[in-house]
């Protein structure tokens, strides 16, 4: 092994040093030679410790950046590459990485020397430097020291570190139905009679605070917005606030309140008393309304105003309130009569406001709210008031038509000098003292209970009206059998006596006699039917008192029986007497009411016959009288 090394000692010697040469190289050669190689990915930042020979050995006061070749921190940096000549006993080499923005960011630059910022200003204004990559040009072109306007954007960027901070800040992003409100950080003071900044144009959305700058911008709010969008604005120069869009829905206008801008010529002439109108663009309330839709305004610069188009209702109730929720305050109306009563009552106002006048309206008042409360709300309330005053409230009850057509055209006529349209007034619930509407009830309910009495009473009446001809409908059979059974009955007896015309004399007169008494007796038992009938439905009808009335119609058709009877049994017995003789009629009536009574005028003994030689003429004539009287011929002894 130790033959090895000797054998080989030179060769490892030589390799030794080589190694250690190439170790020791950078340093060799810095020292040697004064070279410094930078990596492709970073800059040198050159700190100089000394200065040997030179008119510019010590920086100025109040500068820390040499631009000049002065001892300290140095203005130019070293770029990737090999450089010579920077001895390592006179410089110092700082590695620095590249200066990288990302997307979406932006780099605030503080430069830490440089001019002063002029008194008054906060920001450092803007030279050219090749984005803060060239610090000795930015020094040299009289660059402030400070918060800088200007700003770099992603990328990648050699900056000097020794001469500027670099802050990554936010893009400013304006999301969608909003827009930015800004107000400017630096730049003039704002004219003592404005509460914004005068317009400026040329500053691309606040992204050049430069350019708003040099056009004399003024710091502090300002009337331009930026709408939706992503923006590389410098947040110390400028605050962004991001808003809602103004909204206008339908049936709705806007009325814009300018705050800002010039004092405008009011354009309604001299009828209009109660504020300016002015032109678009001038401080005041604005000629033209917005219509419905969207609109980027400014919410403090300027205000905008709705107002309805269509047909608005408002209640006077307690217990109900529309969705505009401008009648909220409103309550139901408490009126007091002319004698002396309290009531409530509800009332609904309906109003339309044209739109070329809604300017006035808002000219006048300010606002919707202050409509209502400043002009319907005492007009419509004291107007009820002074009208119940003259009524009691009965009279204001049962005249409520009338009355609220009188208040339609009374309201009309106040609010036409308001440039309102009152498109109608509406009276609702009525609530009358408990004490006076419990007289009122009872009142008309007595009215209604002797109404339904009295159509009770016709009902009755006309019920009673139908049971009468119920009755009678039900005796018209028994009448029409009444007049069959007559017909069958005259048509009997006359066949009887068409029979009998052979007969004796005697027996046809009989026979009529009988027929015409039949005759008469059908007649009166059918008048007696027809009488009943009668007599029952009138008792019907007079429920109580008609069995009197029915009792005498009864006895009148049982005489009007007897009586017909009557006679038909005197015109019979006439008959009988013509036919038969007066001494022969009288004979035969004794003899036949002693036949139906039984009296025995004749012994038996003699009937029987006796001794003698008339015993039998006589018997054959007492057996003849027998037979007449109706006794049955004397049976032969046994």
């Amino acid at each position: 092994m130790s033959s090895f090394f000797q054998e080989h000692k030179l060769l490892l010697t030589l390799i030794a040093v080589l190694f250690v040469c190439a170790l020791l190289h950078k340093v060799i050669l810095r020292v040697l030679f004064g070279m410094i190689i930078v990596p492709e990915n970073r800059i040198g930042l050159v700190t100089k410790k000394f200065v040997l020979f030179g008119a510019y050995r010590a920086l100025p006061d109040g500068k820390i950046i040499a631009t000049r070749g002065e001892a300290g921190f140095q203005a130019r940096t070293l770029a990737p590459g090999l450089y010579w000549g920077m001895w390592i006993w006179q410089y110092s080499i700082h590695m620095q990485s590249f200066t990288v923005i990302p997307e979406g960011k932006i780099g605030l630059l503080l430069s830490n020397d440089g001019q002063e910022i002029p008194t008054g200003s906060i920001l450092a204004r803007r030279v050219d430097s090749d984005n803060f990559q060239d610090a000795e040009k930015f020094l040299n072109n009289g660059g402030q020291k400070g918060r800088q306007t200007a700003y770099i954007t992603a990328g990648t960027y050699r900056i000097n570190t020794f001469a500027f901070t670099v802050t990554i800040a936010d893009m400013i992003i304006i999301h969608e139905n909003r827009v930015g409100v800004v107000t400017t950080l630096d730049g003039n003071p704002i004219s003592k009679d404005q509460i914004a900044g005068a317009q400026v144009d040329g500053h691309n959305n606040f992204q050049d605070f430069d350019a708003f700058l040099e056009q004399g911008g003024n710091r502090g709010l300002q009337p331009q917005i930026i709408l939706a969008g992503s923006y590389n604005i410098n947040p110390w120069a400028v605050q962004i606030e991001e808003i809602l869009m103004t909204d206008v829905p339908i049936g709705y206008v806007g009325v814009v309140i300018s705050y800002i801008g010039e004092d405008g010529q009011d354009v309604t002439g001299e009828s209009f008393k109660h504020g300016n109108i002015v032109a678009k663009g001038f401080r005041g309330v604005w000629q033209e309304p917005l219509g419905p839709g969207k609109y980027p305004l400014n919410k403090y610069t300027m205000k905008m105003e709705l107002v309805p188009t269509t047909n608005l209702v408002l209640n006077w109730a307690n217990a109900r309130s529309e969705a505009h929720a401008l009648d909220k305050n409103l309550c139901t109306i408490t009126v007091r009569s002319k004698d002396g009563f309290p009531f409530n009552l509800d009332v609904s106002q309906i109003i339309h406001i044209p739109a070329n006048e809604a300017p006035k309206v808002i000219a006048r008042f300010g606002s919707m709210t202050n409509l209502v409360s400043q002009v319907l709300e005492p007009t419509i309330g004291n107007y009820f008031r002074n009208s119940a005053q003259d009524s009691d409230v009965i009279s204001f009850l049962t005249t409520r038509k009338e009355r609220q057509e009188s208040a339609r055209e009374h309201i009309r006529t106040v609010l036409e000098e308001y440039n309102v349209n009152a498109v109608d007034t509406l009276i609702g619930d009525i609530t009358p003292p408990e004490a006076l509407m419990k007289t009122l009830t009872d009142r008309k309910i007595a009215e209604e209970e002797q109404k339904t009495y009295q159509t009770q009473r016709m009902a009755q009446e006309q019920r009673q009206g139908m049971e009468k001809e119920t009755a009678i409908a039900d005796m018209q059979k028994e009448i029409v059998k009444a007049q069959q059974s007559v017909e069958i009955s005259q048509r009997t007896a006359d066949a009887t006596v068409k029979k009998a015309e052979g007969d004796a004399a005697s027996l046809k007169l009989q026979v009529d006699a009988e027929a015409q008494a039949t005759k008469m007796r059908a007649v009166a038992e059918a008048e007696a039917t027809k009488a009943r009938a009668a007599a029952q439905a009138e008792a019907t009808r007079l429920n109580a008192g008609a069995d009197a009335e029915k009792i005498a119609k009864t006895g009148l058709a049982e005489a009007e029986k007897i009586m017909a009877i009557g006679k038909s049994t005197a015109e019979a017995y006439e008959l009988q007497v013509k036919a038969m003789g007066g001494d022969n009629f009288t004979r035969y009536k004794i003899t036949e009411e002693v036949g139906k009574n039984g009296i025995k005028v004749i012994p038996d003994l003699i009937i029987s016959g006796g001794n003698g030689t008339e015993g039998s003429l006589n018997g054959l004539l007492g057996m003849q009288l027998m037979k007449m009287m109706g006794k049955d011929e004397p049976r032969p002894e046994a």
